[in-house]
């Protein structure tokens, strides 16, 4: 939830001051007024090797008049969205610290952009992120106003910014809270029930397929995941039209499995809790279309979100089964661990209804990823290149970085099944690849690309260390997707 006011301000120095510098070393005409302010401080860390402007490097220097952190940004020429990103979540941790309630962050090196205003507002408020529902003490110092200076000269355009980084931050981190819930406060039911009350007040119009439609439909790979469940699976559909009438909309689609035991093929007892994680797709496309909307963005956008429980009982699918999906297609489930495939068949097929510009999908799905790609970037697959560029472009603006993984007919041939169309696994080898394999039988003809987030949805060994990253749900895709949106 946003409570901390952000504005443009004039130069002045309080208790609390932030300041960028570069690897050049060169001080802004802001920042040699507070080094004068302090005593030289700054430069004589600087003259001591203490502080070398490297990116994510900062230091507190604190005098009986004002406190200053002074953060590194690394190569100017490298300057980039993330960083500043970085940089103003280390500002409003540090205020936080020092129960400052108000601070400044100070950018007057170099003029700002739209983005690098969205960026600076997302960091403040990401660095603040806290996940606390669950602590019988939840008091928790929060600055009340960021004061941001910059070099440029005129301001009025890039106002809009500051709201612009307020709504993706509250987005990301409404992905974070769904993604962080234990799955008994978040089963699938209660999942579409938010979904309802995001649409409540927005232009977003928000269906949801109970069992007996989800049986009339066909939907087997849904129901087969749920059959081991008691708590009853659902279809949850979001539908934003802010683009042309009769334009074909982009649909993205998220894996929403609410907790992954892997069923009768059940998964070893250690980390087995961070798979309430295993939402984090459906989470990711729910916040995108909040965003989207409360952006209020010229495109139309679907969300589509199968929503169940993977687990194991009397009632359970089982190792050699057979499902008939939406599409007709069937598939001889030979591990019920790779469920997240099975409910996307359905909700990929489903999604050629609405005669789609294109299919994005993002899922938890493969611990190979982890293996292939490990936990700084997302894997990327689908069958149209453009499309493939424009994400991966994305991920270089934005932070949210993904790599692209062959998909060619030779990895197809894996997951042939000597009863069935398919079967749901492939062997040991490139098991990121074959589960995408399997996906692309329910896609059709339109264009589609996959995005296995397992290694980046939640904060693991080896996730890079951002100050807007707190342990645990990450809220990754909600970014990336944005960017791509305004680019298409």
């Amino acid at each position: 939830m946003i409570n901390m006011k952000k504005k443009f301000s004039s130069f002045e120095i309080g208790s609390f001051i932030s300041t960028t510098i570069f690897d050049d070393l060169t001080l802004s005409p802001n920042t040699r007024k507070i080094d004068k302010k302090i005593g030289n401080l700054i430069s004589q860390v600087i003259k001591n090797k203490e502080f070398a402007g490297k990116s994510s490097e900062s230091i507190l220097l604190r005098t009986p008049q004002t406190s200053v952190l002074v953060i590194g940004l690394g190569n100017k020429k490298c300057l980039s969205n993330d960083k500043l990103r970085d940089a103003s979540a280390k500002a409003s941790i540090t205020a936080k610290n020092l129960k400052a309630k108000s601070f400044v962050f100070n950018h007057d090196i170099l003029d700002m952009t739209n983005d690098h205003v969205e960026a600076v507002v997302q960091g403040s408020e990401l660095g603040l992120y806290n996940f606390n529902i669950y602590k019988s003490n939840k008091k928790d110092f929060r600055p009340s106003t960021m004061n941001i200076i910059i070099k440029n000269k005129t301001k009025t355009s890039l106002t809009k910014s500051i709201k612009n980084g307020e709504i993706i931050a509250n987005a990301m981190m409404l992905s974070r809270d769904i993604s962080n819930l234990p799955s008994k406060d978040c089963t699938p039911l209660q999942l579409a029930s938010r979904a309802k009350k995001i649409s409540s007040n927005r232009p977003i119009k928000t269906t949801i397929f109970n069992t007996t439609k989800l049986k009339k439909l066909g939907f087997g790979g849904l129901l087969g995941v749920a059959s081991g469940s008691q708590q009853p699976p659902c279809f949850i559909i979001m539908e934003y039209n802010g683009g042309k009438r009769g334009e074909k909309p982009v649909v993205f689609v998220g894996k929403t499995i609410t907790f992954d035991t892997g069923g009768i093929s059940i998964k070893p007892s250690p980390s087995m809790d961070e798979m309430k994680h295993d939402k984090s797709g459906g989470a990711t496309v729910m916040a995108l279309i909040q965003a989207v909307a409360d952006l209020k963005l010229p495109v139309n956008v679907i969300g589509l979100m199968p929503a169940t429980e993977n687990m194991p009982s009397g009632s359970a699918y089982k190792p050699g089964d057979v499902i008939t999906f939406y599409n007709k297609k069937t598939a001889e489930i030979l591990n019920t661990d790779a469920e997240g495939r099975v409910i996307l068949a359905d909700a990929l097929s489903y999604a050629q209804n609405y005669k789609p510009k294109m299919i994005i999908d993002f899922a938890t799905l493969t611990g190979a990823c982890i293996i292939a790609l490990g936990t700084a970037v997302s894997g990327l697959l689908g069958n149209d290149k453009k499309i493939i560029d424009s994400l991966f472009e994305s991920g270089e603006r934005t932070g949210e970085k993904v790599w692209e993984l062959p998909l060619t007919k030779d990895y197809k041939k894996l997951i042939q099944s000597d009863i069935a169309d398919i079967k749901n696994i492939g062997g040991r080898g490139a098991g990121t690849i074959t589960a995408a394999a399997f996906l692309s039988h329910f896609v059709g003809d339109y264009p589609w690309a996959h995005l296995d987030i397992a290694g980046t949805a939640w904060t693991q060994e080896g996730t890079p260390k951002k100050s807007y990253i707190k342990k645990g749900a990450t809220g990754v895709g909600v970014l990336l997707s944005i960017d791509f949106l305004r680019n298409l």
